[in-house]
């Protein structure tokens, strides 16, 4: 009998067991029992609009205005305080003073109200008085499940319930689209604009300061609503960035997540702060946030609602391919250079597609792309251009242009191209250029969800960030080509921590180029051969060791730049010029800094190979933590700035990315007849380097500049480490890290009844093919018991659902692996699977356990049971259940052998749980 257990889904509403049935956010975008606090019916007040906007749009539930002054606040009975109030209030609305604010937010935790909006302005944007306020509020909340929008909002709205909690002249529209923003006066705008365009809204909220609920809160809710297909967001600051970007990792492979970020330029940074009280992150860093978690970036507010717009009505391309039709020579010109100038490509027209189209046009037609059909074209003309064109799959997208002239027909055209849409699966987009005269054949073409653009270019841009969406969300799922050796991680991470702490109690921060290359040294990173020599003497006789010519640096723990105080000598050929190197070396550092800071000098091999000049390199960002940085390096790298960055850790993948952003990368495959660089070698030496640095937090800086990468080898010439403040050295196992490391410390040995030894160790992305292997070995029952239906082989095991399995988020979910290697081929093999995932409570998961049939009935389930236990309390989680089909006798003698409740009912599932 298999030992499997089911993950239910997060959708399903039957399962309130598991804990699925209420999210936190229901009390505020679906209140049953709503109180506005501060309700009056001064004429223009906030407090009489909120209460009219919440009578005039009927949202299923009953309000309570709360007024110490007034019987009835517009007709309605009115309360004195929120104590007063009977019923169980869901949703509290505050829009009294902000001195008044803390005391109404403790009333609400004693009242259990779930959920609370904080229109009120006076907090932390208005200095330290308004900050302490906010932490007034934070310390009721800390012991209690009410959850705040704000505090300087604007609201919120629910289109699809008609909930309108906002001060804003009237409700969004209906549609598939959640909008959130800290900006209450950029809402109101854009809520115009919507009406206009006739443009709906699943969700649109007003977020202010984010006192509690953030950026990531929200989009976990909009990426569990069914009704939002997207999510676009204007940001100003990123505020919580680990919760954000574990939100966004988890969403948009599912829904497009589309930001527009704000404060770009220092200028524009100062003004944002002002009016959200948050300092802006660097923005080249949040780029490589945004890259890293599959967002979509775009630079105009117009983007920000095109995109939303185009990815609710057309499917995302497949490649930057682009077919374009126009009636006009010249739009199809304009078109041609902006796809272009963004990355994009014109699709090549096939021979078939030629021909078809020679037999339906005039001869002097283009007769290339773009496909230029004339200025005279009739509707059925394009219409039938369209129909052929859409057929060659030589393309992955459609712009369809149309400029008024004497005889065009824009309204005919657009009625033409509706009532025959060719049903296929690449976008369509249209751009009818003009006023007046193509207004209707525009709204013709709205009907027909065609996203259409008054101007060619727009279309295109709108175009190539589709394409380039598509392919970096494909690139970045990628799975990677090699796996770094788990069982060395261990050894190597607490070797270093033991030199780093022999450093601390030196006093010392500074780690000489010896103790820089030891390091990168223990991570598998090739470095020069470098030893130290304290006198010209023993320089002579490690020179003669080595074989010239060799170089001379400066060995010291206080200087890091050797060359600003003479101390590099290089290419020296006997030991006359490495004696002269050595004094030269210790007269120049004591005659610029003094001698304390000469403590002798290096002797290294001169590396005569030609090659890149690489910089590899580290630092730890206020907001995101240790941030990559790959790219052109030595004398150049201040001047040439060709370099990227990224968040680790990093994989095989990831690094490649990283790479392949910089210019210097075309030249790595070889140029006029030169040899290419190993890139698998260069990969490897990035993935190994972000280890580093996500295994020692101690690490403030690091850099190699440069790393030489020549067809021959890659090379580390010289390193740079500078540590964390000493006083800080308490707390270094604990840095701020945007994305968790993987978790070593689950890593563990185990034998099986046969006495073969295996790994239990946490799942990565490169385990995807060792993980269809596995499932390869999974009999129909086992497959059964596990997910509670009978799935094939090659729909368990596509890329987009092994993404799922393999590519997780450690802080949302975890899955350790039972790893069997094979002594003899070197080969590894997985025997089981076991998943913890964490529930909207992250203090309660479900788990599931599933066995290789050939591996059962040898306590291999047991263990790996006990093993997840084991991780749900280090992982602070407080309760632990499953669902078991009720003939698995043997998952549920498991359990009750592990300490696990059973619930067991005629004809349904049993409910194990237990209580850590």
């Amino acid at each position: 009998m298999t030992k499997t257990l089911k993950i239910s889904s997060l959708h399903d509403p039957s399962h309130d067991f598991l804990g699925y049935r209420d999210h936190p956010l229901d009390a505020i975008f679906s209140p049953r029992h709503v109180a506005l606090i501060g309700a009056t019916e001064k004429e223009g007040s906030v407090g009489r609009t909120l209460l009219s906007n919440l009578l005039s749009h009927p949202f299923g539930g009953t309000i309570y205005p709360v007024n110490p002054k007034r019987p009835s606040v517009m007709g309605i009975k009115a309360y004195p305080t929120l104590s007063s109030i009977q019923d169980p209030i869901d949703l509290a609305i505050i829009v009294t003073p902000a001195s008044t604010v803390p005391p109404i937010v403790k009333e609400c935790v004693n009242a259990n109200v779930k959920g609370a909006i904080i229109i009120s302005a006076g907090f932390k944007e208005c200095g330290a008085p308004g900050i302490q306020l906010e932490h007034e509020i934070q310390k009721y909340l800390k012991e209690s499940s009410l959850r705040i929008i704000g505090p300087n909002c604007l609201g919120v709205m629910n289109p699809i319930s008609g909930l309108n909690a906002t001060f804003a002249r009237t409700l969004a529209k209906p549609g598939h689209v959640g909008f959130i923003s800290q900006s209450g006066a950029l809402c109101t705008a854009i809520l115009d604009w919507s009406l206009k365009e006739s443009f709906g809204f699943s969700a649109f909220v007003s977020l202010g300061s984010m006192l509690d609920i953030n950026w990531g809160d929200m989009i976990n809710y909009l990426g569990d609503d069914p009704n939002t297909h997207s999510i676009v967001i204007y940001m100003e600051s990123i505020g919580d960035a680990k919760s954000f970007l574990s939100a966004a990792r988890e969403v948009a492979l599912t829904k497009p997540i589309i930001v527009l970020k704000v404060g770009q330029t220092e200028e524009a940074s100062k003004a944002a702060s002002s009016h959200t009280g948050t300092l802006t992150g660097s923005d080249e860093v949040l780029d490589a946030a945004f890259r890293r978690s599959g967002v979509l970036r775009v630079e105009r507010i117009a983007d920000l609602f095109y995109m939303a717009e185009v990815l609710a009505k057309q499917p995302l391309p497949t490649g930057p391919r682009l077919a374009i039709l126009t009636n006009a020579g010249g739009a199809g010109v304009i078109a041609t250079d902006a796809l272009i100038w963004g990355g994009g490509k014109l699709a090549p027209l096939s021979e078939n597609t030629l021909q078809k189209l020679n037999q339906i046009l005039p001869p002097h037609w283009s007769h290339a792309n773009p496909i230029d059909i004339l200025g005279d074209a009739s509707p059925e003309k394009y219409r039938q251009a369209l129909e052929i064109a859409a057929e060659d799959k030589e393309s992955d997208g459609l712009l369809l242009i149309l400029a008024p002239q004497a005889m065009t027909e824009p309204t005919q055209t657009a009625q033409q191209i509706k009532d025959h849409l060719p049903k296929i699966d690449k976008p369509i987009l249209a751009s009818w250029m003009g006023g007046v005269d193509v207004a209707k054949g525009q709204n013709i073409l709205s009907e027909a969800h065609i996203p259409h653009f008054s101007y060619p270019d727009t279309a295109v841009r709108i175009f190539n960030y589709m394409w380039q969406h598509q392919q970096h969300l494909k690139n970045l799922y990628e799975t990677p080509t090699f796996s770094l050796e788990t069982d060395k991680m261990s050894s190597q991470k607490s070797k270093i921590e033991k030199m780093i702490q022999k450093i601390y109690r030196q006093n010392r921060t500074l780690l000489t180029e010896l103790e820089a290359k030891e390091i990168l040294s223990e991570y598998q990173i090739p470095t020069v051969q470098t030893r130290h020599a304290q006198n010209p003497e023993q320089a002579s006789q490690i020179a003669q060791e080595m074989g010239y010519p060799v170089v001379l640096k400066l060995h010291s723990q206080t200087l890091t730049h050797k060359t600003d105080v003479g101390g590099v000598q290089l290419n020296l050929k006997n030991s006359e010029e490495v004696k002269r190197a050595f004094d030269s070396i210790q007269n120049s550092v004591t005659r610029k800094r003094g001698a304390k800071h000469f403590l002798g000098v290096t002797v290294q091999p001169m590396i005569q190979t030609a090659g890149f000049e690489l910089i590899l390199g580290s630092s730890l960002d206020p907001q995101f933590g240790p941030v990559i940085l790959f790219g052109l390096g030595g004398k150049w790298v201040e001047i040439f700035k060709d370099h990227s960055l990224s968040l680790p850790p990093l994989n095989s993948t990831l690094a490649r990315l990283m790479m392949e952003r910089t210019k210097i990368f075309s030249a790595f495959k070889g140029v006029r007849g030169e040899e290419a660089i190993n890139l698998g070698e260069l990969e490897k030496i990035v993935v190994q380097f972000s280890q580093l640095v996500m295994e020692q937090p101690s690490i403030q800086e690091i850099d190699i500049n440069p790393l030489l990468a020549s067809p021959d080898q890659i090379i580390a010439l010289d390193a740079r480490i500078i540590l964390r403040p000493q006083d800080l050295s308490s707390s270094s196992k604990t840095v701020l890290t945007a994305i968790r490391p993987y978790p070593i410390q689950y890593i563990s040995q185990w034998k099986i009844k046969e006495g073969q030894a295996i790994t239990f160790r946490p799942i990565r992305p490169e385990d995807e093919p060792l993980m269809v292997q596995f499932h390869q070995t999974l009999s129909e029952r086992s497959v059964y018991s596990r997910f509670f239906e009978s799935l094939k082989l090659d729909q368990r095991t596509t890329h987009e659902r092994m993404i799922h399995r393999c590519f997780i988020d450690y802080d949302r979910e975890m899955a350790l692996v039972a790893d069997l290697k094979n002594s003899q081929t070197e080969n590894h093999e997985i025997l089981a699977v076991g998943r913890l995932s964490k529930l909207r409570d992250p203090s309660q998961a479900e788990f599931a356990v599933l066995v290789n049939d050939f591996y059962q009935n040898q306590g291999l389930g047991t263990e790996l049971l006990k093993k997840l236990l084991e991780i749900a309390r280090c992982e602070k989680i407080h309760r632990l259940a499953a669902e078991i089909l009720p003939d698995n006798h043997m998952m549920q003698h498991i359990c009750e052998k592990l300490g696990f409740d059973l619930t067991r009912s005629l004809g349904e599932l049993v409910k194990a749980s237990i209580q850590l």
